[in-house]
């Protein structure tokens, strides 16, 4: 009896840790919804947005935090990182003429543990350049991480052609 006894303890306490971790993969950081830190991110968008139609590249990179942890996925080109980030942006957004459109069609925004997010969404960007019309439909994701003093920063971006098919 005591054998039995000590099989169903360790059985209850197995099945107990089992339900626990369940329990904390369901209702911590994974799942729980941040409202608040969403509400943030959509803000910090809103502001990236604002930098790009006033033409204030130092504001468009200071959302970033460049560093040897920064990485960038774009157009199937292998990985790059900050410098080539920075350099690419100032680039190409510092040669824009006219935001003539910029829409996050289809935005989701996920929160995790109230300090790492990731936005996806598809773009629909029309960019005036002096000679052309650049239209810029592609599906985006960016990894942001909130910093010490609360500012959400991206950490990652991963930009490849949207098929509408």
């Amino acid at each position: 009896m005591n054998t039995l006894f000590k099989i169903f303890l360790i059985w209850t306490l197995l099945f107990s840790l089992g339900l626990t971790t369940l329990q904390a993969q369901s209702s911590d950081g994974i799942m729980t919804e941040y409202p608040e830190e969403q509400a943030e991110i959509l803000q910090t968008w809103d502001e990236i947005v604002e930098s790009i139609k006033a033409g204030d590249i130092d504001k468009l990179i200071s959302f970033h935090a460049y560093g040897p942890k920064f990485t960038e996925f774009k157009q199937g080109a292998p990985r790059n990182g900050g410098e080539e980030n920075e350099a690419f942006e100032r680039g190409v957004f510092g040669s824009v003429q006219e935001v003539v459109k910029m829409d996050g069609n289809d935005m989701k925004v996920a929160v995790y543990y109230g300090n790492v997010a990731v936005v996806t969404f598809h773009s629909d960007f029309h960019l005036q350049f002096e000679d052309e019309m650049a239209v810029v439909n592609d599906q985006i994701s960016l990894v942001f991480v909130k910093n010490s003093s609360g500012d959400w920063k991206i950490v990652h971006e991963h930009h490849s052609p949207l098929n509408a098919g």
